[in-house]
């Protein structure tokens, strides 16, 4: 994995060296955060430009409350995080009942590295570079995830490559956004802090 994302748009042809290391993709799906809106919404589409997913997150919250909805308004999953914790963890509630959460290894300086817990499942990325690739119990590669490095929609591409697990990667993909953006949040107060 390189240092930095290579964020692409609908449309466009796979990432040459995830081909190379993966194989072919089957799906992929992208996201863009809508910017002014009382809540925070996030629509995912297909290559077609189709929606396939919205997640939506309940305003205010302290929590950070989202639901994930399919196209037809079906709810897929529910998110929340909790809200003193040093690993930055999310717990996900799949509508077929399946339960995992997110946790953060804590001291990784140049990779993030993401336990998918009650899974068996690991994010591996760089929150710098804006690149990661999920892996399953048995390390073979379920999505790599892209986000375009500078965008006021928060747009990431998700490259999936085992579609019977899409539902589960996407609200892990949903989960990761709120990581970053809580990341960058706390980024933010504490050089304000500084300053």
């Amino acid at each position: 994995m390189g240092l930095f994302s290579k964020y692409r748009e609908a449309g466009e042809s796979a990432n040459d060296s995830n081909v190379e290391r993966f194989g072919a993709l089957v799906r992929s799906l992208f996201t863009s955060t809508k910017v002014i809106t009382l809540r925070h919404e996030i629509t995912i589409t297909d290559d077609n430009e189709n929606v396939v997913y919205v997640a939506r997150t309940k305003f205010p919250t302290i929590k950070d409350k989202t639901d994930i909805f399919d196209a037809n308004d079906h709810q897929v999953a529910h998110i929340e995080k909790q809200i003193f914790s040093f690993h930055e963890r999310h717990f996900v509630n799949m509508a077929d009942g399946t339960e995992f959460q997110l946790s953060n290894e804590i001291f990784h300086i140049i990779k993030d590295v993401t336990n998918i817990e009650g899974l068996g499942w690991q994010l591996k990325g760089n929150f710098v570079g804006l690149n990661f690739e999920l892996f399953d119990a048995n390390d073979e590669i379920l999505a790599v995830i892209s986000q375009k490095m500078i965008s006021i929609h928060d747009k990431y591409c998700i490259d999936i490559y085992k579609p019977e697990h899409e539902k589960t990667i996407v609200a892990i993909l949903i989960a990761l956004q709120h990581m970053m953006v809580d990341r960058k949040n706390s980024e933010a107060a504490s050089s304000t802090v500084s300053n």
